[in-house]
């Protein structure tokens, strides 16, 4: 259907729009107005966060543990992608000339920590070595490398063979051969991609610690369970101020990395940055007991009798089908609310709220939103999307807004001369040259929304997020092992259909003669 659509329209952004419908008229049933006054006091204690010096000091402490768990897992997660990647890519076995096989089996096994989302390895791992901040530093890691050697496999495989062919032929090592070609390309990936990777970290991290892992993500926990709403915004407050000037950081290094030539500069600008968070990272490792003796917790495998009575008693069909809807619904709500708002308040001013609307809305863990939501909203599947939509949709606003203020307006200024309003300008002089980008990216999304099911689904007792954490609650080990395998079906299934997708688009694309970023 979606190669039916006409990608040089704008308007195939708003296509995901249809699946607003559902969800408000869910939502609207099974809402009760019991909670909306809790809701306005949470939103209106925004004005007034605690100043209070225990609590001050909590967070700060807080955002030091979570700081720390996120860079030490982005540096394991960026050395191992990076040695991962490259090892996978058809360029590496080619140029090497090594057995073919090898890279089918290492992408193959690849896939299995890319499809289970960060807080399922975090509580998998807490049951073999306890509460410890290495939990969730490897549960950060453990995916984010599979992601990053994705990545990096990727843009590998688009390097010019023919160019490693021919130096090859007048007698260069292979070795040096690969270093020559490849060492340009990916350092400028690795600063762009792996900047991204940071922010989602740190996002990462203090979602681990609202279940329990630590950071600021248990205090924001603890305090809206005794619903002191004035210091759950004093921790969404100094996340956002981290996460603002995170962002702000990376793309002023971004920016001068790029107006560099030399491959000379590229080095010493990277080698810059990763000694700089090795730096921040050993620093805050300091300040938390981190080297505390870790206890190993052995685990045996179940028997088969086991896991055939567990594939027998779950709702599998059930628990898969509230999973896939909730993963269309919240992708439905995160791709097409960004380019809408956009377009109702095309003004400098209203550009810059909706910025600050999507900072709240990235800060905020899915799961508290959640809970917010259910304080006013019986659980359904409606519910879990739209507190997993609104989260997401803070992201694609982002990355909407950052790839139309980097492009060029002169399409924009030209439609605007010619009597146009400001809509209709931002739609077609502005929005057009990103639509083939922005879906492009919107699979790739939906594939993280697929996994971040599993965080909802947990809060909402819905699909099979709450199954799995029913089961890890019982130690019914085989069920968590049915459910994980089902996640990982799905996830690397949601994949191959989205490659598919963006492959199509990307032919459209080029046929159409679009040009995008």
């Amino acid at each position: 259907m979606l190669s039916k659509l006409n990608l040089n329209s704008p308007i195939a952004c708003f296509v995901p729009l249809v699946a607003v419908v559902p969800i408000i008229k869910n939502v609207s049933t099974d809402l009760h107005p019991g909670g909306l006054s809790t809701l306005y006091n949470f939103f209106s204690a925004a004005l007034f966060p605690s100043l209070n010096e225990v609590v001050l000091k909590n967070a700060i402490s807080g955002m030091q543990t979570t700081i720390c768990i996120a860079f030490v897992g982005w540096i394991i997660s960026i050395i191992n992608g990076l040695f991962l990647g490259i090892i996978c890519s058809n360029t590496f076995i080619k140029t090497f000339e090594n057995p073919k096989i090898i890279q089918k089996i290492l992408k193959g096994l690849l896939a299995i920590p890319r499809g289970i989302h960060e807080l399922i390895w975090g509580f998998f791992l807490l049951q073999i070595y306890g509460l410890t901040p290495w939990v969730a530093v490897l549960a950060i890691s453990i995916p984010y490398s599979s992601l990053m050697a994705r990545v990096i496999s990727d843009q590998v495989d688009s390097l010019n063979l023919k160019a490693i062919h021919a130096m090859k032929i007048s007698g260069i090592d292979s070795l040096k051969v690969f270093i020559t070609v490849l060492y340009p390309k990916l350092i400028p990936i690795i600063i762009t991609f792996g900047g991204y990777r940071l922010e989602c970290a740190l996002r990462g991290a203090t979602l681990l610690g609202v279940f329990g892992l630590g950071g600021i993500g248990t205090e924001l926990l603890l305090s809206i369970q005794s619903l002191q709403f004035r210091e759950v915004w004093t921790s969404l407050w100094i996340l956002g101020i981290v996460v603002f000037s995170l962002e702000k950081l990376i793309n002023q290094f971004q920016k001068r990395v790029a107006q560099v030539r030399s491959s000379r500069s590229y080095s010493i600008s990277f080698i810059f940055a990763i000694t700089l968070s090795s730096i921040i990272s050993i620093s805050c490792l300091n300040s938390i007991d981190i080297y505390s003796s870790i206890k190993t917790i052995p685990l045996i495998l179940p028997p088969i009798t086991e896991f055939i009575a567990a594939i027998t008693s779950l709702s599998l069909i059930k628990l898969i089908y509230e999973t896939i809807v909730m993963t269309i619904l919240a992708a439905g709500l995160a791709i097409g609310v960004p380019p809408l708002m956009a377009i109702l308040f095309p003004s400098k001013m209203g550009s810059n709220v909706i910025s600050i609307i999507w900072l709240i809305l990235r800060i905020i863990p899915a799961p508290l939103i959640a809970l917010l939501l259910l304080l006013s909203i019986n659980p359904s599947v409606s519910v879990a999307a739209l507190a997993l939509g609104l989260n997401n949709m803070g992201v694609m606003g982002k990355i909407l807004k950052e790839n139309i203020e980097r492009a060029d307006h002169s399409t924009y200024a030209a439609i605007k001369k010619i009597g146009c309003n400001e809509s209709i300008a931002w739609l077609y002089g502005k929005l057009s040259f990103q639509t083939a980008s922005y879906l492009a990216y919107s699979f790739y999304r939906v594939d993280v929304i697929l996994r971040e099911t599993a965080v909802i689904g947990i809060v909402g007792g819905i699909g099979l997020g709450w199954q799995l954490q029913e089961s890890l609650s019982s130690f019914a080990w085989a069920e968590v092992l049915v459910v994980v395998t089902s996640f990982v079906l799905l996830t690397v299934i949601g994949e191959l259909i989205s490659e598919k997708l963006k492959s199509n688009l990307i032919k459209h694309s080029l046929s159409a003669n679009i040009s995008y970023q």
